[in-house]
């Protein structure tokens, strides 16, 4: 068993294990999306995952609040959907005479935003403060969301029927954004064979309390980061401000997500301190649909994001 000790803290990072394990039983042969979307809660993010309907995506988020112990609530965005659908909405009592605040499904630990982009701009709006303040305002007064707070949105291909791309100023709250794809032979074979997964959801214990989540996302905070580290981050985000192929590089924000996402993925493997191989694991997730090209206007391609850390000398 791997321990580290932060903060006069000793935990094992064995909840982190197991539930590493649970979702791989589920989301067959996708270890690496796992631990992207773990390290992303671990680093206090939010998660899009963009690919075709019915590859896993709404099964790995609805597993990741399970196996976490986390309240979940899921939203399946439509064109109709309002914004009060969302965040709640102020109803008069009548025997009261006031306002009463009737709060909406985001008031929950995890929510799921499935299919985000098929919503209508001034919906997807409604998500804005919650995910970067923690808390939405109606009729003029605050309503703090529960903590931790995770939004993880499912989102199709731009291209297809009846979508809204959403803008870069909602894209820049995700954290990362990864992909799922498909299974490789053997496990859709396995897929095909087994049980059904809603099922599997079902059985999945909670492999931590929200005590032990909090305490494992202050322990990834608390990774130590060596100057040569913060010298190779800079030199990233430097690569992607000055290509002459990419029209916006990553801002200031971006960098301090790296980092996040970085040390969270150091402790998901039982390290105190972070090593390039941390900074790209976690970067194409990080980087990729913050950039847009410059002939295309549109986010570079995997193959593309992976020749930044190509060029990139590793300290």
């Amino acid at each position: 068993m791997a321990y580290l000790i932060q903060a006069k803290v000793f935990m094992p990072v064995s909840p982190l294990h197991k539930l590493i394990d649970q979702l791989e039983h589920i989301i067959l042969g996708k270890q690496t999306q796992i631990e992207l979307a773990i390290t992303c809660l671990l680093a206090r993010g939010h998660l899009l995952i963009e690919d075709l309907p019915g590859v896993g995506k709404t099964t790995l988020a609805h597993a990741l609040a399970r196996g976490c112990g986390l309240e979940f609530q899921r939203i399946q965005f439509t064109s109709d959907l309002l914004p009060a659908d969302v965040t709640g909405v102020s109803i008069y009592d009548r025997d009261q005479g006031a306002f009463r605040f009737h709060p909406g499904p985001i008031f929950s630990q995890v929510l799921l935003a499935d299919e985000i982009n098929r919503a209508t701009p001034k919906a997807q709006s409604a998500l804005l403060e919650a995910m970067e303040e923690r808390q939405i305002s109606i009729d003029g007064q605050s309503h703090v969301l529960p903590a931790p707070f995770f939004v993880i949105a499912t989102q199709n291909p731009n291209e297809q029927v009846g979508t809204y791309p959403l803008p870069e100023s909602q894209l820049d709250r995700f954290l990362m954004r990864i992909d799922i794809g498909y299974p490789d032979p053997q496990a859709e074979r396995e897929l095909l064979s087994g049980r059904d997964r809603q099922e599997l959801i079902k059985a999945i214990d909670a492999c931590m309390d929200v005590p032990t989540f909090l305490a494992l996302q202050e322990m990834a905070s608390n990774i130590h980061a060596a100057p040569p580290i913060l010298d190779y981050v800079q030199a990233l985000l430097l690569a992607t401000r000055t290509s002459p192929h990419i029209k916006y590089g990553l801002s200031p924000r971006a960098g301090l997500g790296l980092m996040a996402a970085a040390r969270a993925m150091a402790l998901l493997r039982a390290r105190e301190y972070l090593v390039p191989e941390d900074i790209q694991a976690v970067f194409p997730a990080v980087a990729g649909h913050r950039l847009i090209l410059v002939e295309t206007e549109t986010s570079p391609t995997a193959n593309e994001v992976h020749g930044i850390l190509d060029r990139v000398p590793i300290p």
